[in-house]
């Protein structure tokens, strides 16, 4: 009533409603005197005594009905009629106009307040049939279900049409009509629609079914009607259910909880329950596809699997980025890289790759850096640069074409990243100079905002823009080896440039990175010399040098990197089950 009453005042003030110069409406007998003050009444706290007046005429009529004499003291300065009609304290009679408007303004008020009234009470009955409704469900049991009902996966549904079955799982969406539940289930496997009517719908744990509440459904799965869509085509028409674990409503639902323009630290929190969206889970689905086609193509192209440790006690991009840790009473670090390990698996095993995390200690916190991050690496004997570059180009494309070839993979690619267009080959070739060139051409600076020269590292902005803009996959080659490890090959009668590539990919960048390792122990012995490094340390990747040494070369790729350009996630971040950067190990 109040906020009515407060827009119904303002309106009667932006009307002037008040003294005038008109003749003053006739008050009956028995109306009461009510005073009116426009500077200092008050609609909250008056009563319509000059003691204390009301602020404007139509709180007045509101509180005292219409058969009031309103007597109004004017905020600004009595013109002469008014002050000749005015009492010893300022108050002036109200005019008929005056009157009539406030009045008009009276029965629009009571009759707003009365629908809303009439509303107030609907929804009193609707909340006590609710209620009614509510205690009721909960003499409604279903009992046991004697049935036979086959328990499926929701994936496996297109084979059990007209079947009755069981399935279990968690309430994704929830749409409740008056008689009829219509859920969204969730497995992990995939979604179906349920509809749940008549007894089923009408339990107590029907009525009060949430999001993410998990739950057990029995019934016969039905091919859609005509014109009507559901995912794979079926719903399940439940005949007997079960909630096995009751999700939270109202401030702790997980709608309160999550969502897609939240603050992403906050999403980062609460990560454990950001996964079970259908973007989140999506990405996730493609990352577990593509390490299984990856592992297809490194098995056609005859690679061996192996794994290499973690913990470690030397270095392979350098100190710098190195997670620290006291291994008893040593000195020991995270791996930066398996990939020296790896080249120690070639004369045993030939050919080989892994799939590890690999942990930098970078401070970085652009959309393409985590601290740990899964590395897919590959070492290969007798092989020369291009070679590699073919290999490399075969492992990406190949994996592209396997994963793609899988039709849910293929379906959730397109659903993530709609038009994407599988990489041909060749790869577009690029020598770091001709890089270098290409940035000064488009006047493209350097972190120092000044043109690039031969020797600069080419920063994440710059390269990623030379990449967007070429629009195709790039192989980045021939860099200097002052900005490139230790164990890269230097280019034969160009020793200041190393035999190394990077695959950069429109979008993200740098997706893999990659050379010919030195196969001569001197020479490798003075790059840890020219380096600052200690040998001792390295003694078992030196001697592969010493025990028939040969050609070699390999590479490692950031998965997170590769999932962000073929999902076309803005950040890596979402690329990761648990992503780990700066300041952030939870959960």
């Amino acid at each position: 009533m109040e906020g009515v009453r407060d827009k119904l005042a303002q309106a009667a003030e932006k009307l002037h409603i008040g003294g005038g110069q008109e003749a003053a409406a006739e008050p009956s007998p028995d109306a009461a005197k009510i005073y009116v003050d426009e500077s200092a009444g008050s609609d909250d706290s008056g009563d319509g005594s000059k003691a204390k007046p009301y602020k404007t005429s139509l709180a007045a009529m509101l509180a005292k009905g219409q058969n009031i004499s309103l007597f109004i003291k004017k905020a600004g300065e009595l013109d002469e009629k008014d002050k000749a009609s005015a009492d010893e304290d300022g108050y002036v009679p109200i005019s008929a106009t005056g009157q009539k408007r406030v009045k008009k303004l009276h029965e629009a008020a009571v009759k707003k307040q009365k629908k809303l009234e009439e509303a107030a009470a609907k929804e009193k009955d609707k909340a006590n049939a609710e209620s009614k409704k509510l205690e009721e469900s909960k003499g409604v049991t279903l009992g046991e279900d004697s049935k036979d009902a086959r328990k499926i996966k929701i994936h496996q549904g297109a084979e059990h049409r007209d079947k009755r079955v069981k399935i279990f799982g968690w309430v994704h969406r929830l749409r409740q009509q008056k008689d009829m539940h219509f859920i969204v289930l969730r497995d992990g496997t995939g979604f179906l629609q349920c509809i749940l009517q008549g007894q089923v719908a009408q339990t107590y744990d029907a009525l009060t079914l949430t999001l993410e509440s998990s739950v057990e459904l029995r019934g016969t799965l039905k091919k859609v009607p005509e014109g009507k869509e559901a995912p794979g085509g079926h719903e399940l028409v439940v005949d007997w259910w079960e909630c096995l674990g009751k999700a939270p409503g109202g401030d702790e639902a997980i709608s309160n909880l999550i969502a897609e323009d939240m603050e992403p630290s906050l999403l980062a929190d609460r990560r454990h329950l950001a996964i079970r969206g259908q973007t989140a889970s999506a990405v996730l689905k493609v990352r577990s596809g593509v390490l299984k086609a990856f592992r297809s193509t490194f098995d056609k192209l005859g690679l061996t699997e192996v794994t290499p440790p973690c913990m470690v006690q030397t270095s392979v991009e350098g100190g710098s980025t190195l997670f620290s840790f006291d291994y008893y009473g040593q000195q020991a670090y995270l791996t930066q890289s398996s990939q020296l390990y790896l080249e120690t698996v070639l004369p045993s095993l030939g050919d080989c790759f892994c799939v590890q995390e690999s942990f930098r200690a970078e401070k970085s916190h652009t959309r393409r850096h985590l601290s740990e991050y899964t590395h897919i690496e590959g070492e290969l004997a007798f092989i020369n640069f291009e070679e590699l570059l073919e290999h490399i180009e075969e492992l990406i494309c190949g994996t592209i074409e396997r994963l793609l070839a899988d039709t849910e993979m293929k379906m959730l690619v397109e659903q993530l990243n709609p038009g994407f267009q599988p990489p041909t080959r060749p790869f577009k070739r690029m020598d770091y100079k001709a890089a270098i060139q290409w940035l000064n051409d488009h006047g493209i600076t350097n972190e120092d905002g000044e043109p690039h020269k031969i020797g600069d590292d080419i920063a994440e902005a710059a390269e990623r823009k030379m990449t967007d803009a070429l629009n195709v996959p790039i192989f980045l080659c021939g860099f200097p080896r002052e900005i490139k490890a230790f164990y890269m090959k230097r280019i034969k009668g160009n020793e200041e440039f190393t035999e190394s590539v990077d695959v950069l990919m429109p979008g993200v960048g740098e997706i893999v990175g990659g050379s010919m390792r030195m196969s001569d122990a001197k020479e490798l012995l003075e790059a840890y010399k020219t380096e600052g490094i200690p040998s001792d340390p390295y003694y078992w990747y030196t001697d592969q040098r010493k025990y028939g040494t040969c050609e070699h070369g390999g590479y490692g790729m950031g998965l997170e990197r590769f999932l962000a350009w073929l999902t076309n996630r803005w950040t890596v971040r979402e690329c990761s089950l648990y992503p780990r950067w700066t300041g952030r190990a939870t959960p």
